[in-house]
């Protein structure tokens, strides 16, 4: 549930409701084969952990070329500083949709700092036992909200909202990349490395678990991705950027009525929530092993939460981040997403180089069918990073 919560965000609802209201559900695959690649990558993840006893982190800077750890410091930076700015003005559109006051965009941003600094209270006051609990009551509020949504859109008469759309192959094809693209996380994948340590999983059973709830929080993300399709299949979204989201409630409002409008704008809410909340939670993880790492050469003892670097980078994200407040809600969500393909194809590479050699991994070698999903996906990604840079 943490990997579903934290992998639904905004940008990718907002994408697959787009792409729903302008070429209709021919698109709803690319949910699906999206959230396949995304467990390929995290599985891959979770593969090297119950096999070395260690991060993946760990495996880039014992095992690659020192270039490869520095180039993903100077990314994760970035990253972290866009994502961030991401999510704060996501959780200030939903934040201002739900409970408005005023100027929109002040309520925007007073709710852009709000959902942050709560974040980071709950996070770093209640510690991974509070983080779970916020992330479930999340995801249950996303299922009522955005599933119960589309359900009741799908039964609802075609009469009542009818849409002409695009049937051209490369319209289709354009709005099925970009929701092959947004489906799940893009480096929080890494964070599922810290998350097993805390459960203590390790080996060939600890893989077995980890393909099971992988399984099952894919199953979620595509779910997700599907029903925001078919709840854009079934309305005309005329908005984009900060404004999609009550475009998307005003319509449902036609249909389903108050109650419908804002039982989507809840599920959105949950689903920007939980998706800032699994930010400032697992970033500060990957920055902190950096650190450990380089000091020591080695993993260093103790819980990575209980260091000093993982959660001044929490209360740094936490209290920088929400400066994009006054940026265009589309830019920020624009380089955001431009960031995270580009990421991907790294991920993939460095999972077919190290999951491979048996002296590391021994008899939990990728198969076959893996690393053709895996070359996929570097292709796949690789060429959205591509288009996205030169978009």
């Amino acid at each position: 549930m943490l990997v579903a919560a934290t992998g639904v965000g905004a940008g990718d609802l907002i994408t697959a409701s787009l792409g729903g209201s302008e070429v209709g559900l021919v698109v709803a695959w690319a949910a699906l084969a999206g959230a396949l690649l995304k467990w390929t990558l995290n599985e891959g993840v979770a593969r090297w952990q119950m096999a070395t006893g260690t991060t993946l982190l760990e495996g880039w800077v014992q095992h690659l070329h020192p270039s490869v750890q520095w180039l993903f410091l100077a990314y994760f930076l970035l990253w972290s500083f866009v994502v961030g700015g991401a999510l704060v003005n996501a959780c200030g559109v939903a934040g201002a949709s739900l409970l408005p006051f005023g100027d929109p965009d002040t309520a925007r941003i007073v709710w852009g700092v709000v959902h942050s600094l709560a974040s980071l209270v709950i996070v770093l006051r209640g510690g991974y036992a509070w983080f779970e609990k916020a992330m479930a009551a999340c995801v249950g509020i996303m299922a009522v909200g955005v599933v119960l949504t589309a359900g009741l859109l799908w039964l609802s008469p075609e009469e009542v909202a009818p849409v002409a759309r695009t049937t051209g192959s490369a319209e289709s094809s354009r709005w099925a990349l970009a929701v092959l693209g947004g489906v799940g996380g893009t480096v929080t994948l890494l964070a599922y490395g810290y998350w097993i340590a805390e459960r203590r999983r390790s080996g060939r059973e600890g893989l077995v678990a980890c393909r099971v709830d992988l399984g099952v929080a894919y199953a979620v993300t595509a779910l997700f991705g599907a029903s925001m399709i078919v709840i854009g299949s079934r309305i005309e979204i005329g908005g984009r950027g900060a404004g999609v989201a009550l475009d998307i409630a005003a319509q449902i409002g036609t249909v389903l009525g108050a109650a419908g409008s804002g039982a989507f704008l809840l599920g959105f809410w949950g689903a920007v929530f939980s998706s800032i909340l699994g930010v400032w939670q697992s970033a500060p993880y990957l920055f902190a092993d950096f650190v450990a790492l380089r000091r020591s050469g080695g993993a260093a003892d103790g819980p990575i939460g209980s260091r000093a670097a993982y959660r001044w980078y929490m209360v740094a994200m936490a209290l920088i981040t929400p400066v994009w407040l006054l940026a265009p809600v589309r830019t920020i969500q624009l380089i955001y997403a431009t960031l995270g393909a580009a990421f991907l194809p790294l991920l993939a590479i460095t999972l077919l180089i190290l999951n491979n050699r048996r002296a590391l991994v021994r008899d939990l070698r990728n198969g076959w069918v893996v690393n053709l999903l895996l070359i996929a996906t570097v292709l796949v990604f690789g060429y959205l990073g591509v288009r996205g840079i030169s978009d």
